[in-house]
């Protein structure tokens, strides 16, 4: 497969709660184990009492940590019963996504969504993101709609995952082939 024939934009969708997040982890963790350098954001839900309360920001290299969106949170856009906290968006979200594209094989974004398109700063790091020429494998919110996610999906290098119940298992392992098919063809390229 030669570098134009391999997908370098490797994102998945699908319903809340089908394990997208996960499946991309486990992304994470064989291109780790595989040698590549990871860097970028995830966002994992929190939990409280059974219930959903927020999400928090995650930096995969530094482990850098801030929330994302929180159901008590005062200030800041809503989405839903969220209100989206920008500033820490801002400061462990884009700072990992810049910090990626500068120095690793690797760029994890989790996720393009209504609560991180709130950030323009966001927004811009994405767009530098896509042009970088590192491979990304990312998350895009299945009903999210904007230009950017419309400009994301309209790419010839972008290839979209649907996690299901019945995929969920074996996903990674399709995906794990696929970057490394691109990493490949790059470093020969």
């Amino acid at each position: 497969m030669t570098l134009t024939e391999s997908k370098r934009l490797l994102f998945l969708t699908g319903d809340p709660g089908i394990g997208k997040t996960t499946v991309l982890l486990k992304v994470v963790d064989g291109l780790k184990a595989k040698g590549y350098s990871v860097a970028g954001m995830v966002s994992r839900e929190v939990r409280s009492c059974g219930s959903r309360v927020g999400f928090e920001i995650l930096d995969v290299s530094s482990n850098k940590r801030g929330w994302l969106a929180h159901v008590n949170q005062k200030s800041g856009p809503q989405v839903g019963k969220y209100r989206v906290n920008v500033k820490s968006l801002n400061e462990v979200g884009v700072v990992s996504l810049m910090r990626a594209v500068e120095g690793f094989d690797v760029i994890v974004i989790d996720e393009v969504g209504p609560m991180e398109l709130c950030s323009e700063k966001f927004g811009e790091t994405v767009k530098k993101v896509m042009e970088s020429g590192k491979l990304v494998v990312g998350v895009i919110h299945r009903n999210a709609r904007s230009s950017l996610i419309d400009e994301l999906r309209a790419r010839a290098d972008f290839e979209l995952f649907n996690v299901t119940f019945a995929n969920r298992e074996h996903l990674h392992e399709i995906i794990i082939r696929k970057a490394v098919e691109f990493l490949n063809a790059a470093t020969k390229g």
